[in-house]
C-alpha cells in the first residue's frame, strides 16, 4: 500500500449560510434493490407560495381593497402582467400558450446552493442496464447522409485537434507511441472531467472501447464509490453500493475542508455497514479482466476503519484515523484476469473517495469523471494542494475537460469574462501539477429552443466554443470544437430531426453520444499519425 499526504486545506466559498441536512437512518443495507427514474434537482421555492402575514386587526371593520388577500392579489397581477412590458422579458409570461412540446423539455440541474454539510444516499447503486451502451451503436439511418464521414468509412473527423503551439499533445502522443510497440508497463491514461455527459459515460465510453480496441485494455479507470447522482453510471464494469453513505459534492453540499478527491465527490460512512462493490464485466468484449486494484481514500483525525475483501476474501483492515487530513492509496496487485474488490465500512468515519482498476498490459486507460451539474469553475471548489496531489497520484498521460452544457444553462446571468478567467484558472491549476501531460477541450455542443416547428440555437453557444478556443490556445492545451463539427448555429435542430439529439434540445442521444465519441477518436488518430510521421522525418 502507498500513500501521499496532504496538509493544506481551506474551506470554498460560501455566500450563505451553512445548511447541515440532517442524518438519515436506513434500513439493512442488504434491501432488494430499488430502482428511481433519474431526477433533475430544481432551487428550492424559498417560500414563494407562502400566504401573506398579517392580517385586519382585530375588531376593525373589513375593507376588501386594503386587505392583505388584496395586496397579495395586486401583487400577483402585476408580477403577471410585468414580463408582457418588455420583450426580454417574454419567456416569463404566464398567458401565452406554450409553444409545442416545450412544456416537455429537461434541462440541465441548477447552479447548486451554497452550503456546507452532507447528504445521504438513500438508493442502493444498481446495475443499471437501462443505461448501458451497446458496443455497436446503430445510427439512425436518417444520421447516414448528414454525417457520412463518421458513418461509413471512419475516416477524416469533420474537424482537426487544434493546437496552435504544435506541441500540446506530444505527451499523451509519446504515451500511445510506447503502448503501441507494447513497451513493458506501458499505459497511456486519459483523465476525463465533464458533467452529465461524460457522468453517464456517455462519449467517453465509445472513446475508450475504440482507443483500446486499437492500443490494447489496460483497464476501465476511476469509479466514484456509488452513484453521487441519478443518472451516474459506467460502461464495462460491474458496480454496486449500498445505500447509506454521506457525501459532499464540488455541486454541493460543499465539503468544509474542500476534500473531494479526484471525482469532486466525499463519501463518509456514518457507521458500520456501508460497502461498494466493483467487479470486471461478466459480458461483451472490454472490461474482463484486471491486475490491480487502488483505493482512494482519505486518512484524517476522525477516521475509522474499513476492510478490503478482493473476491469475497478479506485482505486488509484499515485504519483510516491520521493526525493529520491527507490523501491515501491502497494498492492491491491480482493475477490478471476477473476479479471483485470490496470496501467496507466498519464504524463511523471512513472517508473514501473512489476505486480504479488497471492492468499489467499496455494499453489505454480512461477515467470518466463526470458531475452531474458541473460548471468547469466548480472544479476550483477543492483544495488547490489536494486537488493537485490527486491528479499526479493518478498521473494522466492526458486530461480532457468537456464542459459547457451547464454554462449554456446559465446564459450570460455568470458574466462571460468570468467564465473565461476561471476556466483558465483551472486549467493553469491543472497544468501546474501535471507539467508533462497534456490537455484538451472539447466544446460545447450546440443547444436549442423549439419555437412552434423552429429549432433557435442558444446565441451564448458560439461565444461559449470562442472562449474555450481562446483559452485552450492561452494555456497551451489542444481543442475540439464539437459546435463546429455538429454544423454550426442551427445544427441541434438537425440532430434532433435526424435522431442524434435529446429530447431536451442540449444532450445528444445515444446514438449523438457515438457519433461524438467517433469524431474524437478520429480527430485524436488524426493528429497522432501526423506526430508520427513528423517525429520519423526529424522534425521536433
Amino acid at each position: 500500500m502507498t500513500s501521499t499526504s496532504s496538509t493544506s486545506a481551506h474551506e470554498p466559498a460560501v455566500h450563505e449560510p451553512a445548511v447541515h441536512e440532517p442524518a438519515v437512518h436506513e434500513p439493512a443495507v442488504h434491501e432488494p434493490a430499488v430502482h428511481e427514474p433519474a431526477v433533475h434537482d430544481v432551487p428550492p421555492p424559498g417560500g414563494r407560495d407562502a400566504p401573506p402575514a398579517g392580517g385586519a386587526p382585530v375588531g376593525s371593520p373589513r375593507n376588501g381593497l386594503v386587505s392583505s388577500a388584496a395586496g397579495a392579489l395586486a401583487t400577483l397581477a402585476l408580477l403577471v402582467l410585468l414580463p408582457y412590458a418588455h420583450p426580454s422579458l417574454s419567456r416569463l409570461r404566464l398567458l401565452t400558450p406554450l409553444p409545442e412540446g416545450e412544456g416537455l423539455v429537461v434541462v440541465p440541474a441548477p447552479a447548486p446552493v451554497a452550503s456546507i454539510g452532507e447528504t445521504t444516499l438513500a438508493t442502493e447503486t444498481t446495475e443499471q442496464a437501462e443505461l448501458r451502451q451497446p458496443e455497436e451503436v446503430a445510427l439512425p439511418a436518417a444520421a447516414a447522409e448528414l454525417l457520412p464521414a463518421a458513418v461509413a468509412s471512419e475516416g477524416k473527423p469533420p474537424r482537426p485537434i487544434e493546437d496552435p503551439s504544435g506541441k500540446a499533445m506530444t505527451p499523451f502522443f509519446r504515451a500511445l507511441a510506447a503502448v503501441e510497440r507494447k513497451a513493458p508497463g506501458s499505459i497511456a491514461r486519459i483523465t476525463y472531467f465533464g458533467d452529465s455527459i461524460v457522468a453517464s459515460d456517455f462519449v467517453t465510453s465509445t472513446l475508450r472501447r475504440k482507443l483500446q480496441k486499437r492500443f490494447g485494455d489496460a483497464g476501465h479507470g476511476f469509479m466514484l464509490m456509488a452513484n453521487a447522482w441519478p443518472g451516474y453510471f459506467h460502461n464495462d464494469v460491474v458496480r454496486f453500493a449500498s445505500r447509506g453513505w454521506q457525501v459532499s459534492r464540488v455541486v454541493g453540499p460543499f465539503a468544509k475542508d474542500g476534500l473531494y478527491g479526484l471525482g469532486g465527490v466525499s463519501f463518509r460512512s456514518q457507521g458500520a455497514g456501508v460497502f461498494s462493490r466493483f467487479a470486471t464485466a461478466e459480458t461483451g468484449t472490454y472490461g474482463r479482466a484486471v491486475s490491480r486494484f487502488a483505493v482512494d481514500y482519505l486518512k484524517h483525525p476522525e477516521g475509522g476503519r474499513m476492510e478490503i475483501k478482493i473476491d469475497g476474501e478479506s485482505r486488509e483492515m484499515i485504519d483510516t484515523r491520521a493526525a493529520e487530513a491527507g490523501s491515501a492509496i491502497a494498492t492491491y496487485e491480482v493475477p490478471d484476469g476477473p476479479h471483485g474488490i470490496e470496501v467496507r465500512a466498519h464504524g463511523p468515519g471512513v472517508r473514501a473517495f473512489g476505486v480504479w482498476m488497471e492492468r499489467d498490459e499496455p494499453g489505454v486507460v480512461l477515467d470518466a469523471i463526470g458531475i452531474q451539474g458541473c460548471r468547469i469553475r466548480f472544479l476550483d471548489k477543492s483544495d488547490d494542494a489536494h486537488f493537485a496531489e490527486q491528479l499526479r497520484a493518478r498521473s494522466p498521460s492526458l486530461t480532457v475537460f468537456h464542459y459547457g452544457m451547464n454554462e449554456s444553462e446559465d446564459g450570460e446571468l455568470f458574466p462571460l469574462d468570468q467564465v473565461e478567467s476561471t476556466m483558465k484558472a483551472v486549467l493553469e491549476q491543472v497544468t501546474a501539477a501535471l507539467p508533462e501531460s497534456s490537455c484538451m477541450l472539447v466544446g460545447p455542443m450546440d443547444r436549442a429552443d423549439k419555437k412552434g416547428e423552429v429549432y433557435r440555437s442558444r446565441p451564448v453557444i458560439p461565444k461559449l466554443a470562442a472562449i474555450q478556443r481562446r483559452v485552450a490556445a492561452q494555456v497551451g492545451c489542444g481543442y475540439f470544437d464539437t459546435f463546429g463539427a455538429m454544423g454550426g448555429s442551427g445544427s441541434m435542430g438537425v440532430w434532433v430531426q435526424r435522431g442524434l439529439g435529446g429530447a431536451d434540445l442540449a444532450h445528444p442521444s445515444g446514438a449523438g453520444a457515438e457519433v461524438i465519441g467517433r469524431w474524437l477518436y478520429l480527430a485524436l488518430m488524426e493528429a497522432y499519425e501526423a506526430w508520427k510521421a513528423s517525429a520519423a522525418a526529424g522534425r521536433p
